[in-house]
């Protein structure tokens, strides 16, 4: 028996234990690689259209640039084709991330090159490229991590991945943002082009993962998982909900951008205050919301959060009347991360509740593929809707769209308790106390 669960092993030798092995290398191969997968997403949003806005493109078309992020709408239409089949030496998982990690190196390095300046619709291409790869390589790294890590291992390596995940999100957005009024937005693309480099690296240092027979035909890769969802209690209910739960939000972030420069904020205030303070916010509230949940519950929850999520996204409407405030946008900012990293934290643990043991990367890959669709679909009319109303209504009306998710999630309320209870403290109990080898 591990001396982790050695009823005599002290509180301080069973996380002495468990700080051992987040430091393994698989452990610190999901950290890198939660980097490599979280550069290029604000690289093709936030970043692009900060330099749409600066050359004076108009609200309608920045708010359209959210449509390239199609690709992680739609990734789970390709995911049994980089399951199946093995490209290059290094493996079936190895290999695929190479391939996209380069193909990325060269996709954000032509957003920087082809620039504004060509026109609307090349910058565009480009970036939709970016974002079709970067799609893919999320979709092979999912399946590295499941394959390589333990099952009581699986707590840690997502930890590590969401943070690693979150500090490239915080170098591609505020230090993008800080380099390019330095360096311009050219260059800072090929800066973040270079940045792929350690993804690069990363997955020629990891181990491949033991090869598996991943089934032959349809029915094995796709039919069986989609037949074991949606056997499930308002299965197609559920969908609905991982489609309108966070749109509000999402709706307004795809504008919040111009709309600091619309204001008067500097592009220096936005990364240092937006960016690199409101971080510690939602790491914040992150870490709070997964212990909250435990202790409220699932359902209980994804409600409350959700209902301060509605509140945060509204208050954004206070700054019209403030004016280019930093200690206003200092306080919009923390409350609207802070309960982003609260409700984001209570959805992820009702995506894990949804999904089958057996199928649970094809599940991840079609629930995580419509979380996408509010973020890439329904805000991309954004832009339109604040030209037309103006900014305070467009927040105000971006909080009244968290009403139908939360009127939803009232029918999942019996089930959802009964399926979600104690669910988490497992996890956190075996992320705590593991042991195993490298």
């Amino acid at each position: 028996m591990s001396a982790a669960f050695v009823p005599g092993a002290s509180r301080w030798e069973r996380w002495g234990r468990a700080v051992r092995r987040i430091a393994r290398k698989r452990m610190i191969v999901a950290l890198l690689m939660g980097f490599s997968s979280g550069l290029p997403l604000l690289l093709t949003s936030t970043l692009l259209q900060a330099w749409l806005t600066r050359r004076g493109y108009s609200l309608g078309l920045i708010g359209l640039v959210a449509l390239v992020g199609l690709p992680y709408s739609f990734k789970f239409l390709w995911a049994p084709f980089l399951d199946r089949y093995q490209i290059g030496p290094l493996g079936r998982r190895r290999g695929w991330l190479l391939v996209t990690q380069l193909l990325l190196v060269a996709g954000i390095a032509a957003v920087g090159l082809v620039g504004p300046r060509y026109g609307f619709v090349p910058i565009v291409a480009a970036g939709f490229a970016v974002c079709f790869f970067s799609a893919s390589q999320d979709t092979v790294i999912d399946a590295y991590r499941r394959e390589s890590l333990a099952e009581d291992e699986q707590a840690f390596g997502a930890s590590l991945y969401v943070n690693g995940y979150r500090v490239a999100m915080l170098v591609a957005s505020g230090g993008g943002l800080i380099l390019s009024h330095f360096v311009g937005f050219r260059t800072t693309y090929l800066v973040m082009a270079a940045g792929m480099g350690a993804g690069i690296l990363t997955t020629l240092w990891a181990d491949e993962p033991p090869a598996r027979d991943p089934g032959r035909g349809w029915r094995a890769l796709v039919l069986e998982p989609l037949r074991s969802y949606f056997a499930q209690e308002d299965a197609l209910l559920v969908l609905l909900f991982v489609v309108i739960y966070k749109v509000g939000d999402l709706t307004a972030s795809n504008m919040t951008i111009p709309f600091y420069l619309r204001l008067g904020y500097s592009r220096e205030t936005i990364g240092m205050v937006v960016k690199l303070f409101g971080y510690w916010a939602i790491v914040a509230g992150g870490v709070f919301g997964g212990l909250a949940s435990l202790r409220l519950g699932l359902y209980r929850a994804l409600f409350w959060f959700g209902l301060l999520q509605a509140c945060a996204t509204a208050s954004y409407a206070w700054l019209t009347v403030t004016g280019p405030s930093v200690g206003w946008l200092a306080a919009v900012i923390s409350l609207e991360n802070l309960s982003l990293g609260m409700s984001t934290a209570a959805f992820v643990g009702f995506l894990a509740v949804m999904t089958d043991r057996r199928f649970t990367a094809t599940q991840f890959a079609l629930l995580t593929s419509l979380m996408a669709v509010p973020r890439v679909l329904l805000s991309s009319p954004a832009g339109y809707l604040a030209g037309a109303v103006g900014w305070a209504p467009f927040f105000l009306i971006c909080g009244a769209l968290a009403v139908p998710g939360l009127v939803l999630l009232r029918r999942f309320r019996t089930w959802l308790e009964r399926r979600g209870s104690g669910s988490g403290t497992g996890a956190i109990e075996a992320a705590a106390t593991a042991e195993g080898g490298s």
